[in-house]
């Protein structure tokens, strides 16, 4: 991976990544690889490691390596979640292990884009299959009480995944949990798992928890959430919140 560093994409990427002084991103060092090449090495590469090597991935200096680690975990995760794979013992085992692992080092993914292409794909994925770690809620309520923004936002935007499988209960759970976080990057986080609910699940559902909570609600995730709305509604909505 250090032997493809891009010079001229690097400086885009900490740039977009807000890596300068006082910004989130702040310390993240890039050799300027493109999410697809990354993708490519772990297909190629990186897949093949035994998972006591994969932190090592995960404790890199670089972004992209760090990344190619979780998009491991990612992969031997789906490997082991299929239909034939769900009640196995020994796949419960591996993926309560993978789990585990992303867990301990989740500060490592110390970014919106690690989180967001990590933790639906493991932890949402777990949420909705058998398991041996014990209270599912309880995982993820510490990650949300997390002092760490991007374990904040894991327990968050893990709800993805099993906002598609038709449960809005994790959603809605960690999106009330989230409303009055002073970040930016978790009011966009929130806004954007309740559209997908919204989308996904039932829209009329989107619209009593707006209801409920819309006094309380920073701007952006409001803005957000009702994406996929018509634009009258958006406009009644946005003008609802006016205070």
């Amino acid at each position: 991976m250090e032997s493809l560093q891009n010079d001229t994409q690097r400086t885009i990427l900490m740039s977009f990544f807000k890596t300068a002084p006082g910004q989130y991103g702040f310390g993240d060092e890039f050799l300027g690889l493109k999410v697809p090449q990354t993708r490519s090495i772990v297909r190629s590469v990186a897949i093949n490691l035994s998972l006591d090597e994969v932190p090592e991935l995960l404790l890199s200096r670089w972004h992209e390596v760090r990344l190619c680690g979780l998009l491991v975990l990612v992969e031997r995760f789906k490997k082991l979640s299929t239909k034939r794979m769900e009640n196995n013992e020994n796949a419960i085992q591996e993926r309560d292990t993978i789990v585990d692992m992303y867990l301990h080092y989740a500060k490592q993914a110390n970014n919106w884009d690690l989180v967001d292409l990590s933790a639906p794909e493991i932890l949402g994925h777990w949420l909705l299959l058998p398991t041996r770690l014990g209270d599912k809620t309880k995982v993820l309520d510490q990650l949300a009480a997390s002092a760490c923004l991007w374990e904040q936002r894991m327990s968050m935007v893990c709800t993805w995944k099993t906002t598609q499988q038709g449960d809005p209960s994790w959603c809605l759970r960690y999106a009330e949990k989230h409303l009055q976080h002073p970040h930016d990057l978790m009011h966009k986080a929130v806004g954007w798992m309740l559209r997908e609910m919204g989308k996904r699940v039932s829209m009329d559902l989107l619209r009593e928890f707006l209801r409920q909570h819309i006094h309380e609600m920073p701007r952006t995730t409001l803005r957000y959430a009702i994406e996929k709305m018509e634009e009258k509604e958006r406009k009644e909505w946005m003008n609802m919140d006016k205070r």
